[in-house]
């Protein structure tokens, strides 16, 4: 391995190798990050100026060499994750071309969290060398809390969310700023006369219209009118109807995108069971989507001798122990149970116990029909594995 694949390993994103950076490192960013953000805050305060000028002059320079050792050892590394030339290399091994490398730090150099480690340093070289220093700490704060995306896998989710629900937000948002402006007009016409000084124009009225339909109602602006406090009641209705519509957008973004997430965790853990590796990609997503995770606690009972078989369970984590003579047998990771009675048409023939806490995969009685009905080798390799198991 070379030095530069073992700093991308250190340093890797979880959203794209499925595991984040190195404890220790996570440690040290997040740190910093802390220290940057209660600097920054401390800093507005009216305190000593000498541990102001103690921060400014040996924390924040400390904070900016590890954020720009991190951005970059970040960009170098980044040429790792380049795709590697079809051509081979004298001794056979494949190598990664000088475009593809430049075309894998600049993706990552044009990434959001790419461009905030690039921005989060300068603040803090300006706060040292240009006047206003708690200023800039506090635009540097604000960066750093930013890369918190690469840390806090919901900030990450937000953003997707956004990305994706981008047009249904902007377009919510466009007819907010249409009603808006109508019904600001309308309070202005009514209360204009009456309060010449408070509803002066139109301009005025919209921050009426802003914390109205938003139903906060700081009191600074209020219609006196009979006609203008009928109207602020309808505004007021409307703003909660209005405010509904990117609420609902977003609500239904984040059950998507779990529900996305759900499927591909349970799609890899599909592909590792032994049981479905001769299937294709388009196969395995179909049996995923007829299956449903579920979380056991250790020492629980998961099916008893003589119960009616209602599903079969495939055993993702964990470790369970199924009672059977002459002695009871244990089930790894990978393993399947409780087919034998779906397969027979029978009750159950053996309790299962969770011996640790164990994730599994249920398929209920009626998806298990339809699965062996469309994948005949699956139906005969379940069959196969439970004559072996019950000594035929």
């Amino acid at each position: 391995m070379s030095f530069r694949s073992f700093v991308n390993g250190l340093l890797a994103d979880s959203e794209t190798d499925g595991h984040g950076d190195h404890p220790a490192i996570a440690g040290l960013i997040l740190t910093v990050i802390t220290l940057t953000v209660a600097g920054a805050m401390f800093g507005t305060l009216s305190g000593p100026p000498l541990l102001e000028e103690s921060i400014i002059r040996i924390g924040y320079p400390l904070a900016t060499c590890v954020f720009l050792l991190e951005f970059m050892a970040r960009f170098w590394s980044a040429a790792e994750s380049a795709p590697h030339s079809d051509r081979a290399t004298p001794i056979g091994q494949t190598r990664i071309t000088p475009s593809a490398t430049t075309s894998a730090r600049l993706a990552y150099l044009f990434s959001f969290l790419g461009f905030v480690d690039l921005l989060t340093p300068l603040p803090m070289v300006a706060a040292v060398v240009l006047p206003g220093a708690n200023d800039w700490l506090l635009v540097a704060a604000i960066l750093s809390l930013l890369k918190l995306g690469r840390y806090i896998s919901g900030l990450a989710l937000v953003g997707r969310v956004v990305r994706r629900e981008g047009h249904a937000l902007l377009a919510a948002v466009a007819a907010m700023a249409v009603v808006l402006l109508i019904v600001s007009t309308i309070m202005y016409w009514l209360e204009r006369t009456t309060q010449p000084q408070v509803f002066s124009s139109v301009p005025h009225a919209l921050w009426w219209g802003i914390v109205t339909m938003a139903t906060i109602g700081y009191g600074d602006m209020v219609p006196i009118t009979p006609l203008g406090k009928i109207f602020g009641g309808f505004v007021m209705l409307l703003g909660i109807a209005m405010f509904a519509v990117p609420a609902g957008i977003l609500a239904t973004g984040f059950a998507s995108e779990l529900r996305r997430r759900e499927f591909v965790v349970t799609w890899r853990s599909v592909a590792r069971v032994p049981l479905f590796a001769q299937l294709d990609a388009s196969q395995i997503s179909s049996v995923a989507s007829l299956l449903k995770p579920q979380i056991v606690p250790q020492d629980s009972v998961i099916v008893r001798r003589g119960d009616s078989a209602q599903a079969m369970f495939f055993l993702m984590e964990g470790e369970v122990e199924v009672d059977v003579p002459p002695r009871p047998v244990r089930l790894k990771a990978g393993d399947f149970f409780g087919e034998i009675a779906l397969l027979r048409d029978m009750r159950r023939t053996a309790t299962v116990t969770a011996v640790t806490e164990c994730r599994l995969l249920a398929l209920d009685v009626a998806d298990f029909r339809r699965l062996v009905e469309q994948y005949p080798e699956l139906h005969e390799e379940m069959r196969r594995t439970a004559d072996e198991r019950q000594g035929v």
